[in-house]
């Protein structure tokens, strides 16, 4: 099977670290390649725990919920990508280009490392659907007031970006409805993606 590099796009409760992980096992199931798998949520996360300014600062915004600085995000998909990207590998991002003039940076990495056909894989959800998967969830922090704030951010913000990758004839755009069961999601990734049943 030829490397594989997917962008996970979906609202806070979509499932897109599920699907990407079930998405993850798949391809090691199917072939000799290694992947790659990078969420920038948890890289920052990883991030706070040092002890320098820059960790420091980051820890401050995450813990009080604001937006993170553009720089921040973008540099920690790069970091990754000069680190740990061969181009042998089937490559999974989450949480990447979710500002509107981030797209073409990552589009310019892209390019710069030749991958052919990149998807975007858009689990589509309704705003009700992700609210009440966030509720159901019962985390301290996913008052009424922040789901709804991460909802609106996402429709003021990500969706724009979607759009753009949905036109740009560079991607493989796949437009997942996400409210059905996991596996009935995972099936119809792996389909699209690998144009076969599970």
């Amino acid at each position: 099977m030829d490397a594989k590099t997917l962008v996970f796009f979906g609202k806070s409760g979509s499932g897109k670290g599920t699907q990407a992980k079930l998405l993850i096992d798949c391809l090691k199931e199917k072939g000799d390649k290694e992947v790659l798998y990078m969420e920038t949520g948890a890289r920052l996360r990883d991030f706070t725990l040092g002890d320098g300014l820059s960790n420091k600062l980051t820890k401050e915004v995450m813990e009080h919920g604001k937006l993170m600085p553009e720089f921040l995000p973008v540099w920690i998909w790069s970091d990754f990508l000069l680190k740990q990207y061969t181009g042998n590998e089937h490559l999974i991002l989450d949480g990447v280009s979710r500002r509107i003039h981030e797209a073409s940076i990552l589009t310019s990495a892209f390019k710069f490392y030749g991958v052919k056909n990149p998807h975007i894989v858009y689990l589509n959800t309704s705003r009700q659907f992700s609210y009440d998967l966030m509720k159901a969830r019962g985390r301290k922090d996913d008052t009424d007031e922040y789901i709804n704030s991460r909802l609106d951010w996402f429709e003021k913000e990500v969706l724009p970006v979607i759009e753009h990758f949905r036109s740009d004839p560079y991607y493989t755009f796949l437009d997942i409805n996400g409210e059905r069961s996991i596996e009935e999601v995972h099936q119809d990734i792996v389909k699209q993606v690998c144009g076969e049943e599970l």
